[in-house]
This record gives C-alpha cells, structure tokens and sequence, in this order.
C-alpha cells in the first residue's frame, strides 16, 4: 500500500508540473502557439508522458480552469469568510481581478472548447462548480438583504451585476486604447475592487436618493 501511495503522489506532482508550466506557457505566447511538445520540453520530460496525464490540449485547458473555479470556491467556503460574511465581497473582487491575464486566458479558452464541444464532461464539471458557486453566493447575499444591508432586489442581481463588473475591467484592463489611457493599472483595479464592494449598498441608495 505504501508503494502505491508514493507512485500516486508522483503522479499527481508530475500532472501539477505539466499544469504549471502549461499555463506559463499560455500566458507567455498564447495558447495556440503552444504545442504539447513545447509543453513537455518545458517540465523536462518525453511527449507521452504528457498524454499519460491528460488526453489533449483541450484537457489540460479544462484542468486550469478547473482548479481556477475550485480555488474560488475554497475561499468563498472559508473560516473566515464563514465569520464575517461582509468580507465576501471583497474577496470575490479580490480574487477576481487578481489576476487580469489568467482571468482573459481562462474566458478565451472556455469559449474555444465550448464552441468545439471540446471534453464536454470536464465542460459540465466546470458549470458544476461554478453553478455552486453562484448558489452559496446569492444565499449570502439574501441573508444580507434580509438584514437590510443590501438593496431588496433578486440576489441575483447583485451577483450578475458584480460579474459584469469584473468581466467589464478585464475587458478594458487589455483594450489598446485603455492601455494607454489607465497610467496606474494596480491603482484602478483597486478602485473598481471598492466600488464593486460597496455596490448595492441599500444605505448608500438610500443617502443618494435623498440627499437631504
């Protein structure tokens, strides 16, 4: 039983390696210029041992995104997140806009094995994942407007909302035009990160509605 275990331990350790250097791959010369071969020069090790872990392209893509949404998920299900609720917000945005290249990466991906009904299972899986997501999300977000705290629309409005949000900054954090225009990239992440937090706010539309 030992044996076995250290064999499923390097195997696991090998399949991270591949995921890891595919995705600096990626980033660095994008996806369809990156080659298994490329991929498998990169962790050091033949061609077919890449196709021991994974059996194309479009898997290895499923796996990141994957991880991605399983990584979310494991923040918004946190001790601490589960103590201070108001903290999600935050951390969704946080989490989110991170990272603006892998954010980019991962839509153009889901949109190419999507559009080729490319591993339709890993595809559902990933809905999956994401479709739990949405529902601990919203459940918070309706206790929140339950309190008072939030305005009383459908608590998905609040999470659509801060998806457009989020989809609308990477959106022009790659604009060539707004590459040129936002000077202080991190600064302005930051500052949509607050406004995506205090978002919904029923005090503060409250306030607004009536300045007096």
């Amino acid at each position: 039983m030992q044996k076995e275990s250290r064999k499923v331990r390097e195997f696991r350790r090998r399949e991270q390696e591949i995921l890891t250097a595919a995705l600096r791959l990626f980033l660095e010369q994008g996806e369809d210029s990156v080659t298994v071969e490329m991929i498998a020069d990169e962790v050091g090790i033949g061609k077919g041992t890449i196709y021991k872990h994974f059996k194309s392209k479009a898997e290895i893509y499923l796996r990141l995104m994957l991880d991605y949404e399983r990584e979310l998920s494991e923040l918004l299900h946190s001790e601490n997140i589960e103590k201070d609720r108001a903290a999600l917000s935050r951390e969704y945005f946080a989490f989110r806009m991170s990272d603006p290249e892998r954010y980019r990466l991962f839509d153009r991906l889901e949109e190419k094995v999507v559009k080729g009904n490319q591993m339709p299972e890993l595809v559902e899986q990933l809905h999956g994942i994401r479709a739990s997501n949405f529902n601990h999300l919203t459940g918070v977000i309706q206790q929140r407007i339950d309190e008072g705290k939030l305005e009383d629309v459908p608590a998905y409005f609040h999470y659509c909302a801060a998806w457009a949000l989020v989809h609308g900054a990477m959106s022009m954090y790659h604009s060539p035009f707004w590459q040129e225009v936002i000077e202080d990239k991190e600064g302005y992440m930051q500052f949509l990160t607050d406004i995506g937090v205090r978002m919904g706010n029923r005090a503060r539309r409250r306030r607004d509605a009536d300045p007096a």
